[in-house]
């Protein structure tokens, strides 16, 4: 199921980015797409109980006006701890490490136009969505149960608020406020 979400996602960006690139550029618009949106954040989700640093990395293509659509992949990594015990073992804190790298596709309307926004600035509001792949490592001399759930099936899902203030035609920072994630990024208008 994830290679075939994967290869998936393969063609329909490849389709987007030809598609987009056939489109004649609107002449009152302001474009916000081919953009590159890498930076750093801080997550956090109930289940953890903590936030957490995040590296993530996305890039915007135009699609319609005030629309665009992107890739992303994200990183995070994070310790925590499950109580258990049995006859044969103690009860107590065992600690176990997760690595999540959620993937998927970002897309966001801009509404700029409507706020009467100068060039300077830009504002959104996005949604992803995308798989969240996990790798989990136990503490030796754990035998409980390994499943870490957390009420999801790898379906990854984050709303966002966001602005960006371009320093000048080449970059900007990004602030990206989310359900999830919220990141500060440098956007790289290419």
């Amino acid at each position: 199921m994830k290679k075939y979400f994967l290869y998936t996602l393969l063609i329909s960006l490849t389709y987007t980015n030809y598609s987009s690139a056939q489109t004649k550029k609107v002449a009152a618009g302001e474009k916000y797409g081919h953009t590159l949106n890498a930076g750093v954040g801080i997550g956090y989700y109930g289940y953890i109980g903590h936030s957490t640093p995040v590296l993530h990395a996305n890039y915007e293509f135009d699609v319609a006006k005030n629309f665009t659509l992107a890739p992303f992949i994200t990183y995070y990594s994070y310790t925590n701890y499950q109580y258990w015990g049995n006859p044969h073992n103690d009860y107590k804190n065992y600690y176990y490490h997760q690595t999540v790298i959620p993937v998927g596709l970002k897309g966001s309307y801009y509404f700029d136009q409507l706020l009467g926004a100068g060039p300077k600035w830009d504002f959104y509001l996005a949604g992803s969505l995308g798989f969240a792949f996990r790798k989990t490592t136990w503490e030796n001399g754990y035998y409980g149960d390994r499943v870490i759930d957390h009420g999801t099936s790898g379906l990854y899902l984050d709303g966002h608020i966001g602005a960006e203030y371009h320093l000048n035609n080449k970059v900007g920072l990004l602030l990206d406020l989310s359900t999830g994630i919220s990141t500060f990024c440098l956007a790289f208008h290419l």
